[in-house]
């Protein structure tokens, strides 16, 4: 069975306004199934447990609903929103969406995602985690699926 690396960026939001809510949404799903690429875990204790938290969703309860349910993201969004507690007003959302954004890498995380894309750790080189986790996950699907 082939394996997928995600590629949904941290960055990116869905209808609800949650940054990295789409691209747990795909991991947990891949995983599920048993699709997701080695080294990537379905729900992490970084981004992943930082919106679970933000929002006010038990891991194990995204969880489950994503394995028994198989929904699509538009079906995945509709259930947090019922969920009991849920927060998604706009001050928790800027809160957690600022929080992702701003999120820097440590030193040894960037110049080792850096140095592994041919790319020097100068001025011009990203500093913060959203989009140092995407070049990482960009060369992660060259290896496995272009090279």
């Amino acid at each position: 069975m082939n394996t997928i690396v995600p590629l949904i960026s941290s960055g990116v939001a869905g209808p609800l306004g949650v940054l990295h809510l789409p691209r747990f949404w795909s991991k947990v799903s891949l995983e599920c199934r048993g699709k997701l690429a080695a080294g990537y875990p379905g729900c992490g204790k970084g981004y992943d447990q930082m919106v679970l938290d933000a929002i006010g969703i038990q891991k194990e309860t995204a969880v489950d609903y994503i394995k028994s349910s198989r929904p699509t993201y538009p079906q995945f969004e509709a259930w947090v929103k019922k969920q009991p507690g849920v927060k998604l007003d706009k001050a928790t959302l800027d809160k957690l969406n600022g929080a992702i954004r701003g999120y820097i890498h440590d030193d040894g995380t960037r110049k080792s995602i850096l140095s592994a894309n041919g790319l020097t750790d100068d001025s011009s080189a990203f500093r913060d985690a959203v989009n140092l986790n995407n070049l990482d996950d960009w060369k992660e699907f060259h290896e496995a699926e272009l090279k």
